[in-house]
């Protein structure tokens, strides 16, 4: 029997708010010292979009430097029998991730940091492929894991972030969007679905329960942007 296709619906876009979230990513801003912003959300929320729509807003005082580059490579998820549910919590290198966010809070004058990308078209990260020169003031990093309060990510993790965003979207359109990216990249429909609702939604409901703990609630759905906590003033210049 043939595969459905898969469907389509509009898709909520954060684009839409990125003026507004631009200038509360812009007010953590100060020459001279450096902030970390974090974008956090369930898989296909709209992170990465976000996270690429928000330094393109701020130009040079900018960098993304992704979570995703820390995934473990499927030679090692083989080996450590993981490699069936790629992109749960223990599927990524959580303290290497931490150690280059603690790198980049303190940058060292003339020094540019290589940060590690994941390659959609291999599903496989790649080292060094991101330069964060030494005066960009702020870095956005996005991950669904940044609020997850299971070890290691609230120490690793969490501390280096000086606010947290929440991406919020219907499940539905989330769904679909996950299994259209699964497309896309190679695998046939059915099997895509099927991977979507065994692993990323399971991995869906485990990050949940890190919304409540966001400075920023972003529900692309209504358009609201809800602060749950005040603007973290930036700290004077050294």
């Amino acid at each position: 029997m043939p595969s459905s296709p898969v469907p389509s619906s509009p898709v909520p876009s954060p684009l839409s708010y990125v003026d507004e979230l631009a200038d509360r990513a812009r007010a953590l801003v100060t020459r001279g010292s450096r902030r970390v912003l974090g974008i956090a959300g369930p898989p296909g929320a709209g992170k990465s979009t976000l996270a690429e729509a928000v330094v393109r807003a701020l130009g040079a005082d900018a960098a993304l430097v992704p979570m995703d580059g820390f995934h473990l490579a499927d030679a090692e998820l083989r080996r450590l029998g993981r490699a069936d549910r790629k992109g749960a919590p223990d599927t990524f290198d959580a303290y290497g991730y931490g150690a280059l966010l603690t790198r980049l809070r303190a940058p060292r004058h003339g020094e540019t940091v290589y940060a590690p990308s994941f390659e959609r078209e291999l599903e496989q990260p790649l080292s060094g492929a991101l330069p964060v020169p030494p005066d960009v003031p702020l870095i956005v990093t996005e991950g669904n894991y940044l609020l997850l309060d299971e070890e290691p990510w609230p120490t690793a993790v969490r501390p280096h972030l000086d606010e947290v965003w929440w991406v919020a979207v219907d499940d539905t359109v989330r769904v679909e969007r996950l299994i259209a990216r699964h497309v896309e990249f190679g695998k046939p429909p059915a099997e895509a679905r099927a991977w979507v609702l065994r692993s990323d939604e399971a991995n869906a409901r485990r990050v949940a329960t890190g919304r409540d703990r966001a400075d920023l609630m972003v529900d692309l759905d209504t358009g609201r942007l809800t602060p749950r906590s005040p603007l973290t003033p930036p700290a004077a210049p050294a």
